[in-house]
């Protein structure tokens, strides 16, 4: 379909002949928010959950004659549910009543018409994975990931085959606008970053092999058109990045060059949680913006297309339904689609706290067991600690919360080593954590563990993911790389400059904000990143992280260490520096999140107060700087003297906060803490 021709071609044919509607409805990055609950608050949450989403996916099949329901991956991981479930062993069910995954069975309940893989349904490996796709009623696409095809039976070499099927052709029959019926065959294929086989590679290394997006894309769709589809859709579990193009080998998000491949009509995107299209400009996230601030060129928010593709994201958490509308008309026998408007839908209406879509019933009865029993498993205590544990100010200040996950991975790795390698003993533990809910999906997605009793979903609220325990050797030029490269979080502050500065880069994702434990350092914001957010060197000279010290001494660059983090981290992901050529020396199968439940659990009783760790190098001139987060942190604020909340908010309802950056405590400190009282 050519974008340039699209609104023209209904025109000319408008009154000629019949047309016909298909409406594409896209669920993405439901993460296991099935219910719409709050695991981790014990309370209900009437902004996300699929059993609120189905409720608009039965709105939406109401308006129109012709729909195509589908699913863009990253759905089995993501809450203590999607936990809880991938621990229910499926031996325990029967051939008659097979084990049935709860998203699964939400979905097919649904009438999914299709769907693909995220790269986090990989978390809990390749055997799990099938046995959850072996019960969806509807076919699972994709179309970049292989296998040798003698590999599992002989070990011998073969040629590479798809491991799942790349692609369907769905025969649908459907109306046109006067009511006649017509077979309309939909060709729907799906993708993943290739970036899974770094990710996961405990799970995958050996035994798949992942292609090019663009390339596999590029192979495929012409077969499809070949087979006899009409219409082709894609499903693409990747981001938008303005800087990929079409020569950029296996990126990780790749819709820009993804909507240039001809023959495919419509795209559904996801991964990075971002929401396309906005309501407006304003609200449209930086990444699909330039410099100046305005939607890139590629980009038409009206319609919602990208290079003239109809294109839709939606979102996080199943807060959302993507929506594409495509036209057709016959040319010469067969269907063809002639223009696309996409659209998003929302269960929650956050600024008006309006709920626009009730939960599902059928869907609701049907999760009611398993969410029980995640609530039960959630609740279960392991622990006290003595002040609150949050993430509200994680990005701009120490942290107690990130900080204690560097004391579990730093107690396991010294035991680890130990018993595993003890010829390593000699060489000192660093602990690389950060804030994982810190405001990535909403002013409302920050950790926040009252005082008292500390249960599972704690530490499930404190590490989201299901990542395994990694270690690698490096040098103190290393330590000094890793810590430039999180830097890149913030933007640039002008000491002389008047009016507010925005510290916060928001292209910069927080899961990739590494605090790095066991050592002291400070930030200097005044001098340019080293790194862009997505680990290209970009200023070579120059250095934001000083005075970095290991029990008080300068660390130099030949000094080695262990560092301890996550298969993610170490395996390549966030393209930290140095990371893809150090030595892996601590290689352990056990979860970051069980590793710091059981610390919880070992410790008894733990304070929650944060250490000196690191801070921002001191800027003299009273420059203003700020950054947003919840608008619920102001109850905290009085305990971060150099934060002030301006009372503010901003388009997407984060508070908006100023940092005092000058040394030491000052009056306008106090002025702020006087008005932290005010505020709360």
């Amino acid at each position: 379909m050519n974008g340039n021709q699209k609104g023209s071609a209904v025109n000319e044919q408008a009154g000629a002949e019949p047309t016909m509607l298909l409406r594409i409805m896209s669920t993405t990055d439901v993460h296991a928010c099935l219910m719409d609950y709050d695991y981790y608050r014990d309370q209900q949450d009437p902004a996300l959950g699929l059993v609120r989403t189905a409720s608009l996916v039965r709105q939406a099949r109401s308006e129109a004659a012709n729909t195509l329901l589908v699913d863009n991956g990253d759905l089995i991981q993501g809450t203590p549910l999607g936990t809880f479930a991938a621990r229910i062993d499926p031996s325990c069910f029967s051939e008659t009543e097979p084990f049935i995954h709860p998203a699964i069975q939400a979905m097919n309940s649904m009438g999914y018409d299709a769907a693909t893989l995220g790269n986090h349904e990989f978390n809990y490996g390749l055997d799990y994975l099938d046995q959850v796709i072996a019960g969806a009623q509807f076919p699972y696409v994709n179309a970049n990931i292989y296998v040798n095809e003698r590999q599992l039976d002989s070990g011998g070499s073969g040629s590479m085959v798809n491991r799942y099927t790349p692609y369907v052709i769905l025969n649908k029959t459907c109306t046109d606008s006067e009511g006649n019926p017509h077979e309309l065959r939909i060709g729907v294929i799906g993708l993943v970053p290739p970036q899974i086989l770094d990710w996961d590679q405990a799970h995958l290394e050996g035994r798949v092999q992942v292609k090019d997006m663009v390339l596999s894309l590029l192979e495929w769709v012409p077969q499809m058109k070949e087979k006899g589809a009409d219409v082709i859709v894609a499903l693409a579990h990747t981001g938008f990045d303005g800087g990929v193009t079409l020569l950029d080998h296996n990126a990780e998000n790749a819709v820009l060059p993804l909507s240039l491949v001809p023959g495919i009509d419509a795209i559904t995107f996801s991964h990075t949680h971002h929401v396309f299209p906005a309501a407006d400009a304003a609200s449209l996230s930086p990444a699909f913006k330039g410099e100046d601030g305005c939607p890139l060129p590629a980009i038409q928010l009206e319609e919602g297309t990208i290079n003239g593709l109809p294109a839709v994201q939606a979102g996080y958490g199943g807060a959302m339904l993507g929506i594409i509308d495509l036209s057709l008309r016959q040319v010469e026998g067969r269907w063809q689609a002639v223009h696309g408007q996409s659209m998003i839908r929302e269960v929650y209406d956050r600024a008006n706290g309006i709920e626009q879509a009730s939960p599902d019933p059928v869907i609701r009865a049907m999760l009611q067991e398993v969410h029980h029993n995640t609530i039960l498993y959630a609740n279960a205590p392991i622990g006290r600690v003595n002040n609150p544990l949050h993430s509200y100010f994680s990005l701009v200040h120490e942290d107690a919360s990130v900080q204690l996950l560097n004391q579990a991975q730093t107690a396991y790795a010294r035991r680890w080593i130990a018993v595993h390698a003890p010829h390593l003993a000699h060489l000192p533990v660093l602990s690389v954590a950060s804030p994982f809910k810190a405001g990535r999906n909403g002013p409302q997605e920050y950790a926040d563990i009252p005082a008292g009793s500390v249960a599972i979903k704690s530490a499930t609220e404190l590490y989201l993911f299901d990542n395994t325990v990694k270690g690698v050797r490096m040098t103190g030029a290393g330590v000094m790389e890793w810590l430039e490269m999180a830097a890149g979080l913030y933007n640039r502050i002008d000491p002389d400059q008047d009016g507010d500065q925005p510290l916060l880069n928001p292209l910069f994702a927080v899961f990739n904000f590494d605090v790095i434990g066991g050592v002291t350092y400070q930030v200097d914001v005044t001098q340019p990143a080293r790194y862009k957010p997505d680990g290209t060197l970009q200023h070579p000279d120059a250095t934001r992280i000083v005075d970095l010290r290991y029990e008080g001494n300068p660390i130099v660059p030949e000094q080695e260490f262990i560092l301890v983090s996550s298969n993610y981290r170490v395996f390549g992901g966030g393209n930290f520096p140095g990371l893809k050529e150090a030595e892996l020396v601590l290689d352990s199968t056990d979860e970051n999140r069980q590793v710091l439940i059981d610390y919880i659990a070992e410790q008894g009783c733990l304070e929650g107060i944060a250490e000196k760790n690191w801070s921002f190098v001191p800027i003299e001139q009273p420059v203003s700087v700020t950054f947003v987060s919840s608008p619920s942190a102001v109850k905290y604020i009085r305990d971060f003297p150099q934060i002030e909340y301006t009372g503010r908010t901003d388009s997407k309802g984060y508070g908006v906060y100023r940092l005092d950056l000058r040394a030491g405590r000052t009056e306008a400190a106090d002025e702020s803490l006087e008005k932290a009282y005010r505020y709360s």
